[in-house]
């Protein structure tokens, strides 16, 4: 075991009591403030400098240095609004809201990588620790962002992490280019004319378009995109009419549609527009089109990325980088952060046996075992960017 694993692993009971607590005690997306006043508290008695609130209740503690790069490392501390399946002693004390994705555990891990790195006597880096609200669908990182994140913390290079319960506990991987799809939305509203189910003669229905139209959406990937691009349209919502024998005046669908570049996502957003308009003409009802732009595409840098690969093979070993694991068709709102600073997104496997519950499963629960792993896996992102940038210097 890598010498910083175990060094951090040997605070471990610490770092579970904290993370369990804050599993025990979730807050939806721009409501972390208890997380917030955690985080505060904890790195401010390790000598860090604690920002204002920054994108409602996100955080940055900063560990200066006199000279050399500056790095950011960023975590997400939200939860999600669902119901716990577990039994355990630690689960959500608030109904409703569950930390099913393990944020939790990034908050924890990112606090143990700070006061691993404030023990330290030779610093060759200033590091902006940054706890981000709101990852979960509501775009705290660009909140953040808009409210002068790297304007008032400027980063050379900014690294995150995920846990990835697709992958044995130890394994690591990052991708250079699209890691994650985009991430938007549609909302589609068909509007006709209700009437007796008897008579449908006398109405203009709608439920012929919304079946139509979710078929429709299907063929968009299938028969229009390049057969090597990576996308989905999902429809997630239907509803129409509230009884047997009426036929409603109108009904809804909505769903998400997600890519891996650019060019798929543009030509899926016209095509939800198309299709939905062509299907609503056809069946002489009308249709209100929303479609809402929600995350855009991560893509990891490739400079950055080769410094995560080398960090995740010092520090978790040669044959625990996994360097054939695909990207995801989910998304992350780190991504807003990739488009304004050089960085990388690594995942770490947390799996420790065949059942393990994927993230958003209301039976998943964060491994407390890979808090070390993550800690130091950021740790090592901070020592290969240096490393690479003295390298340069003296070049």
């Amino acid at each position: 075991m890598n010498g910083l694993v175990s060094e951090i692993t040997s605070k471990l009971d610490t770092y579970s009591a904290w993370r369990r607590d804050l599993h025990a005690h979730p807050e939806l997306g721009f409501e972390e403030h208890r997380t917030r006043a955690f985080i505060a508290e904890v790195l401010d008695k390790a000598g860090l400098k604690i920002s204002a609130p920054i994108g409602v209740t996100g955080l940055v503690a900063t560990l200066e240095a006199c000279d050399g790069p500056t790095i950011g490392l960023r975590a997400d501390m939200d939860a999600l609004p669902m119901d716990e399946g577990n039994t355990f002693a630690w689960r959500s004390k608030k109904q409703g809201v569950f930390h099913g994705c393990g944020h939790d555990g990034h908050t924890v891990s990112l606090v143990a990588a700070a006061l691993a790195l404030c023990e330290r006597k030779q610093r060759d880096a200033t590091i902006h620790f940054i706890f981000q609200p709101a990852e979960e669908g509501l775009g705290g990182g660009q909140r953040m962002i808009d409210e002068g994140l790297f304007e008032q913390y400027p980063c050379d290079a900014i690294f995150g992490f995920h846990n990835m319960p697709l992958l044995p506990l130890g394994i690591g991987t990052v991708r250079c280019g699209a890691g994650m799809a985009s991430f938007d939305e549609f909302h589609i509203e068909f509007t006709g004319k209700g009437g007796h189910a008897g008579m449908p003669h006398q109405t203009r229905d709608c439920a012929p378009a919304i079946a139509e139209a979710i078929l429709s959406l299907q063929s968009l990937v299938s028969r229009e995109l390049n057969p090597q691009s990576s996308a989905v349209v999902s429809v997630t919502q239907i509803h129409m009419g509230k009884t047997h024998n009426v036929i409603e005046k109108s009904g809804w669908l909505a769903g998400t549609v997600r890519a891996l570049d650019a060019q798929a996502r543009r030509q899926l957003e016209d095509g939800v527009k198309r299709v939905c308009s062509g299907v609503a003409m056809a069946r002489d009802v009308e249709a209100e089109v929303r479609y809402e732009r929600r995350f855009p595409v991560l893509v990891n840098e490739e400079k950055a990325s080769l410094t995560a690969k080398n960090a995740l093979l010092g520090t978790l070993g040669e044959n625990n980088f996994d360097a054939s694991f695909p990207a995801l068709m989910a998304s992350e709102d780190f991504a807003f952060m990739l488009e304004h600073c050089p960085g990388a997104y690594i995942l770490l496997g947390q799996s420790e046996g065949p059942d393990q519950p994927m993230v958003h499963h209301p039976e998943y629960d964060f491994n407390d075992k890979l808090i070390p792993y993550a800690a130091a896996s950021l740790i090592g992102c901070v020592d290969q960017f240096c490393k690479e940038h003295h390298a340069a210097k003296t070049a």
